[in-house]
């Protein structure tokens, strides 16, 4: 298990280094590039799936409740110790945006996105990150 644990880790933190590589530096070129930014959104949406996955494998290495849906794989963790309140909130706001890409309700706002890919996704992924390598180092 810990070696499932330790690939996934190290999948989210090759994404999360192939997304750097590609995201536009302005939204302007964000909004008007369609190849980068659907390949942005896709990088976007391989992070929260893989962060899912590892959040999944965590449960089931310590044996907590299984969640009943994707969202709730945060809270748990939370529940348990293993990462704050405040990235679980984070995490789950992610989440909730990659569901939006991914099913394209509505109207994608690209600005959210893009300022969530900036600003946001690589320093909550990379806390993510943290505090799982943490938590296996402790038990």
């Amino acid at each position: 298990m810990k070696e499932r644990i330790n690939d996934k880790l190290n999948q989210i933190e090759q994404f999360l280094d192939e997304l750097s590589q590609i995201v536009p530096q302005t939204i302007e070129e964000y909004k008007t590039d369609f190849k980068s930014k659907a390949a942005c959104e896709r990088f976007f949406e391989k992070i929260i799936e893989a962060c899912v996955d590892l959040a999944f494998l965590i449960i089931r290495k310590k044996e907590l409740r299984m969640p009943e849906d994707d969202e709730s794989s945060f809270i748990i963790l939370f529940h348990n110790n293993i990462i704050s309140e405040e990235l679980s909130k984070k995490l789950r706001a992610a989440n909730g945006m990659r569901n939006i890409i991914v099913h394209e309700y509505g109207e994608i706002d690209d600005s959210k996105v893009f300022y969530s890919i900036k600003e946001e996704l690589e320093k909550d992924v990379n806390d993510f990150i943290i505090d799982i390598r943490k938590n296996l180092d402790d038990k």
